[in-house]
């Protein structure tokens, strides 16, 4: 039977409830037949945090992507993200809602793994569902951690030593690692259920944690990140689709380019409501069946979507570019135009990787239901490439990026004067490098991570955001979110002395 968890906002209660239920933890947690419907519901929880507006606030803010006009007008709160200003604080509830979404996640893969360690059957299932929850919880933790520094690692094994106090980032990254390592382990090489995690997915993300892990933790090493990224790309078993249209075709799902993708459809609860969030509200005033209709709360940059002529990314014949950002906004023969009640850029350039076409004319694009990227085998070939680069093989990762990435943007033949030159530095190098992520994974999620990481993220952003351009405040403690200020109040293990600098507890 199901064990039932009563989620708190506040991870300190979460994890100190009891099952409400007649058997003790030891009589439930006996059996895997109890345990592994615990896991699958945290796929499902797990992949919630990614559903409407949630999987898309923290590339807000960022060089790639800002919000609407009628958004920013019509929301100070959310519009926070974007201004960096003085309602970018503790009491942010726009962020508040994606740090209490993941917190009961994460304590539920704590409670799985625990689960397990009262569990004294043998075998495979066994170590396979230590490795899934394992990967869940690193990948959370992972997530959480890059956006507010030291987090409460939740460990019901040494709860009474850890609590739910922030903790140092070389423990938090020991942990992660740890995590991952066991999910490397155990996970199987293939899943015949997609929405299950494999060892590609877990030596990926270990790749991306030592690549991403901040100086401070410790745990940054290129040479290990390479190293899982090479084990990836000798191992064949991804590939590069072909075609990058394909990609975003819904009738092409968990192709040999995916490692892991969140798995949805077009039926309430499985939907996403993505292009809900992702469309023009000039579209949907025509038609609510209109697949690229929407309210405009992601928007790509001007940076984003210009043509490297006028000062953005794009370069000419670049087939990315209009499978990624759409231009055209003609619906049925008709042209829509500004309503003068709304932002004004309605019409601009929007997200088009998340349209979904089955909608069209029959579902409300609230129903969008398109698989989401996790991650997915261009990422790690572009992450191997700059791990190469990190370690002294600047010319190689030139000829991998030429070689595949670029290679495939053009239709699979590079012309010449598009090919990168492989005699460049290795400061070249990272310039270019972070350019072509943009072009290749916008808006997938890793923007703001990357400018983080690279330390870019104040110099770009307040060149490249309308928003943070016009307030103008955007200083350097943004690298980080603040701790919100109810788990603050919450949280008898978290002072207000603990608050990230340079924000306010109001």
């Amino acid at each position: 039977m199901a064990l039932l968890i009563v989620l708190s906002g506040s991870c300190k209660k979460f994890i100190e409830e009891e099952p409400q239920t007649a058997l003790t933890e030891e009589q439930v947690f006996s059996k895997l037949d109890n345990i592994e419907p615990l896991l699958l519901g945290l796929y499902t929880s797990w992949r919630n945090t990614k559903k409407d507006r949630g999987g898309f606030m923290f590339t807000l803010g960022s060089d790639e992507a800002q919000q609407g006009a009628y958004q920013v007008q019509t929301d100070d709160r959310q519009a926070g993200l974007d201004r960096y200003n003085g309602f970018l604080t503790a009491s942010n509830t726009a962020l508040a809602q994606q740090w209490d979404s993941r917190w009961p996640v994460i304590a539920a893969a704590a409670r799985i793994i625990y689960s397990l360690s009262l569990n004294t059957e043998e075998g495979a299932r066994k170590n396979t569902i230590l490795g899934e929850a394992s990967f869940i919880r690193a990948a959370l933790d992972f997530e959480v951690s890059q956006y507010w520094g030291e987090i409460p690692l939740i460990d019901q094994a040494k709860f009474d030593e850890y609590g739910t106090r922030r903790q140092p980032l070389p423990l938090v990254y020991q942990t992660i690692i740890s995590d991952l390592e066991t999910a490397v382990q155990y996970l199987p090489e293939t899943q015949s259920d997609k929405r299950r995690a494999t060892k590609g997915a877990a030596i990926a993300l270990l790749g991306k944690v030592y690549l991403y892990a901040p100086e401070a933790s410790g745990a940054r090493d290129y040479a290990k990140a390479r190293d899982q990224f090479k084990l990836l790309v000798d191992g064949g078993r991804y590939q590069l689709v072909s075609n990058y249209a394909d990609l975003w075709d819904p009738s092409k799902p968990n192709s040999t380019e995916s490692i892991y993708e969140f798995q949805f459809n077009n039926t309430y609860p499985d939907n996403n409501q993505t292009q809900w969030q992702m469309g023009s509200r000039s579209l949907a005033e025509i038609d609510q069946y209109c697949y690229f209709g929407g309210y405009d709360l992601m928007v790509p940059t001007q940076y984003c979507y210009s043509d490297a002529g006028n000062g953005g990314i794009w370069e000419n014949g670049d087939l990315r570019k209009n499978e990624s950002i759409r231009y055209d906004f003609t619906y049925k023969g008709r042209t829509p135009t500004l309503n003068p009640s709304f932002g004004g850029d309605e019409l601009d350039p929007h997200v088009k990787k998340y349209e979904d076409p089955r909608t069209d004319g029959m579902l409300s694009f609230w129903l969008s239901g398109k698989n989401i990227f996790y991650m997915r085998y261009a990422d790690v070939l572009l992450c191997y490439a700059e791990t190469l680069n990190e370690t002294g093989s600047t010319s190689q990762g030139v000829d991998l990026v030429n070689n595949t990435i670029r290679k495939r943007a053009w239709g699979g033949t590079l012309p010449a004067a598009n090919m990168w030159n492989a005699g460049m530095s290795a400061a070249e190098f990272r310039t270019n490098i972070l350019d072509e992520r943009m072009r290749e994974l916008c808006f997938e999620g890793w923007r703001r991570m990357d400018l983080i990481r690279t330390g870019k993220l104040v110099d770009l952003v307040k060149q490249r955001n309308k928003w943070t351009k016009q307030s103008g405040t955007i200083q350097a403690f943004h690298n980080r979110y603040p701790i919100p200020l109810q788990e603050i109040k919450q949280n008898d293990d978290i002072e207000e002395s603990d608050q990230n600098p340079g924000y306010l507890n109001n």
